[in-house]
């Protein structure tokens, strides 16, 4: 049979649109929320070099292609910046997925704590067990290129996820290039603010202190949906560059509160940091009507969510998905297949109408008893 993504990706986004109509419903803003919500979801943003996305259900493998694959008996590693995330486990469940259907066996998995000397010294210890791919993504750009200029140069095919080694050519030095939409998550999650506070505000901004071009681009794409709404004043942002991003958070958020005492608003880049903003929330007893949005679908933001909570929103990946299309991708390097530089999946807004629907197409899995518990 043909391995390909293309209905998980429509059905969500029919799914998601069928719920956020419910949401938001026709408002006097002047700018249709709903609308613009899915025209991100159809208009992924180009790539850190300019390339233009394709679509990860547009990835596909023959029959004859699955089985040329599984009769190489290829061996993969998946190297990895951090896996402590809901994000990153749901990615790595998509990997497995992906390679065990295609009879590629994985030789390693490697947690680098966010710090690139320790993903150096990982790339080093997989390249000793010869794998044929490596799914990875870097912790940064710069200070690992090399080691995966050395792994390419070895002959293993690099399977980038969310960025690459810094000046390191796709077709060449790796094979593709995996991210959601990041800029369209950024966008989602201030509109999702806006809708919230009904277009004003005094907020706060919580990015990634970092070059990782995943997490610059929700910045970008925040900063770009939000201006729209004259009303609603970015008054503090303060990044965060962990590596123990809750904590890091909770301070930050901690401090945003007291130096901001009408604060209405918070955005954090992504869900750990944002369980550091409701910690910061919760010990500060801030207001009820403290409206918060992020990016991504973890399971303690998404319980606040369903509670009701100061999580309002957020720009979800498809983490899931993502791992998927990594995986075909490392079938298609095995081919010598020609790949998209560029693979994007779209971004996906997740309020509490829609929440447990969305969850299986953003994680890959029904949504925990606990979060369904917690809907009733």
């Amino acid at each position: 049979m043909n391995v390909e993504i293309r209905k998980p990706i429509r059905s969500l986004m029919a799914v998601a649109a069928l719920a956020l109509s419910a949401s938001y419903a026709p408002s006097a803003f002047a700018i249709d929320i709903d609308q613009q919500i899915k025209d991100i979801e159809s208009h992924p943003a180009k790539g850190p070099n300019g390339e233009a996305a394709t679509l990860a259900s547009d990835l596909k493998l023959s029959p004859d292609e699955i089985e040329k694959i599984k009769a190489k008996h290829a061996k993969a590693a998946i190297v990895m910046h951090y896996t402590a995330s809901d994000w990153a486990k749901a990615q790595m469940a998509g990997q497995k997925k992906a390679l065990e259907e295609l009879g590629i066996e994985i030789v390693a998995t490697t947690d680098a704590g966010y710090r690139a000397e320790q993903q150096v010294s990982d790339i080093e210890s997989v390249m000793a067990l010869k794998p044929d791919v490596m799914i990875t993504v870097p912790a940064e750009q710069s200070a690992t290129a090399a080691a995966y200029k050395k792994a390419a140069a070895a002959g293993i095919k690099i399977v980038f996820l969310d960025q690459t080694g810094a000046g390191m050519v796709a077709g060449k030095d790796y094979v593709s290039l995996v991210s959601s939409d990041n800029r369209g998550m950024g966008k989602v999650a201030a509109l999702l603010m806006a809708k919230a506070l009904n277009g004003k505000g005094d907020i706060g901004l919580i990015p990634h202190a970092s070059d990782l071009f995943a997490t610059k681009e929700r910045l970008v794409g925040f900063r770009e949906a939000i201006k729209d709404y004259p009303d609603i004043k970015v008054v503090q942002e303060t990044g965060v560059g962990g590596p123990d991003f809750s904590s890091e958070s909770e301070r930050v958020a901690s401090a945003m509160l007291t130096a901001h005492p009408n604060l209405n608003g918070i955005w954090a880049v992504w869900d750990v940091p944002t369980e550091g903003v409701l910690s910061a929330a919760r010990a500060a007893g801030a207001a009820k009507d403290l409206v918060i949005t992020t990016c991504d679908l973890g399971v303690n933001i998404s319980l606040d969510m369903a509670k009701k909570g100061y999580v309002k929103g957020t720009g979800s990946q498809r983490p899931y998905g993502a791992g998927y299309a990594e995986g075909i991708l490392a079938g298609y390097a095995l081919l010598g297949k020609d790949a998209p530089p560029y693979v994007v999946l779209p971004a996906l807004a997740v309020t509490r109408d829609n929440l447990i629907e969305a969850w299986p197409q953003s994680n890959g899995d029904q949504a925990p008893k606990i979060l369904t518990d917690a809907m009733n």
